[in-house]
């Protein structure tokens, strides 16, 4: 438009300078000079002699400033309940003992970890007798032998203390029927050579000495456990020092000082290793033991209460008395599941296999249902801090 109206503007000065001229004399003119006319055309335009409207150059128009869409806020999902199992005692509930959600769910589906449904059955081991069982907490060598054969053929194996803390601390893998075998006080080499130690010829099952560490223990029992322990398949661990009088709630610290650091001088002493696992003499135990078993350096801790397997960050336990069952401690008042875990009887241990089992089957069913609800909660809340779950 502008372009046109200047144009324009030129002509009509060139008609008029021409007509101009032409007017001026009577006397023939010369032709003009085109040139000369349109420069002063030009030349006018531009001196402000003709009105025309001002070239401007056009306003770059801004672009549209794009504005990046909102981030979708995903909201976490609500997690599933703890598993729960009716094959336990209703007053026998699981606990957990990780606070952290995110690191429980990091070790649990960690695939290079134990899978879900992996438990631990301990039995409790006293006597094992050639002859007839006199004793309530006696077993004959023929049912003993039988629970091993059935323990095998269940797909059990057995591991050791170390084993058995890892896994309940990291998820660590262990076999996914693992069993603790748990022998309890002071025993000769003679009496594992010929009870466990075929298994851990066949099998290489492993077994837990449960030891006093009496001042009255004689050297020979010393050494000949002390070459049990380094032949590698008698682990012992710490069954208190006095042993017959129990650690409780109304011990002194001195007397629980004395059991429980004690146990560990004396094993180090004569088995060069330090104990991880206090087996409470008699079953007892109470908060401030466990509470002091933790400030010496315990990791885990086992009553005589029959209550169910354990798997990581599930321990079947009690939170109160229980009429029907007088003997069992309640475990939930001393405040840690890891300290106070439970062990089954050697005389009935055949009786809660198919239960155990079940257990673990029903507990690795319940994790696969709500395996993808868990692992959205932890892409959404736990990645952030723990990165993304390890590859295989």
């Amino acid at each position: 438009m502008i372009r046109k109206t200047f144009f324009t503007t030129v002509a009509i000065t060139i008609l008029i300078v021409l007509l101009s001229a032409c007017a001026s004399s009577a006397t023939p003119q010369p032709t003009p000079d085109m040139n000369a006319a349109l420069t002063q055309a030009v030349a006018t335009i531009f001196a402000g002699g003709t009105e025309t409207a001002q070239f401007v150059p056009p306003t770059a128009v801004p672009s549209e400033t794009l504005t990046p869409a909102p981030t979708a806020v995903r909201t976490p999902p609500a997690l599933p309940d703890a598993f729960v199992s009716s094959k336990l005692n209703p007053l026998d509930i699981p606990h957990g003992y990780i606070q952290d959600t995110c690191q429980a769910l990091k070790s649990k589906w960690d695939p290079n970890n134990a899978a879900p449904g992996t438990l631990i059955m301990p039995i409790m081991f006293h006597s094992i007798t050639k002859g007839d069982v006199t004793i309530a907490n006696q077993i004959s060598i023929k049912e003993f032998r039988l629970l091993m054969k059935d323990l095998h053929e269940m797909g059990f194996q057995a591991i050791d203390m170390q084993q058995a803390a890892d896994f309940l601390y990291k998820n660590a893998k262990i076999p996914q029927r693992s069993v603790l075998l748990i022998v309890d006080d002071r025993h000769y080499r003679q009496y594992f050579d010929t009870t466990f130690k075929d298994f851990f010829d066949q099998w290489g099952w492993k077994v837990i000495n449960a030891w006093i560490s009496h001042p009255d223990t004689l050297q020979q029992l010393w050494d000949e456990n002390a070459a049990l322990e380094a032949e590698g398949w008698v682990d012992h661990q710490s069954h208190g020092v006095i042993h017959n009088i129990n650690m409780n709630d109304g011990s002194s610290d001195e007397f629980l000082k004395g059991e429980l650091q004690g146990s560990i001088d004396a094993i180090k002493l004569h088995f060069n290793k330090t104990p991880i696992a206090i087996i409470w003499p008699g079953g007892d135990f109470g908060l401030r033991p466990v509470q002091a078993a933790r400030s010496y350096g315990y990791q885990v801790g086992f009553t005589i209460n029959p209550r169910g397997p354990i798997m990581f960050n599930w321990v079947p336990q009690s939170n109160g008395e229980d009429a029907m069952r007088p003997s069992y401690i309640a475990e939930g008042p001393a405040g840690d599941p890891l300290m106070t875990l439970p062990r089954y009887w050697d005389t009935d241990a055949r009786a809660h296999l198919d239960t155990v089992r079940t257990i673990g089957n029903e507990a690795g069913a319940y994790a696969q249902e709500n395996k993808a609800t868990e692992l959205e909660y932890f892409d959404i809340m736990c990645a952030p801090k723990f990165g993304p779950l390890p590859t295989p």
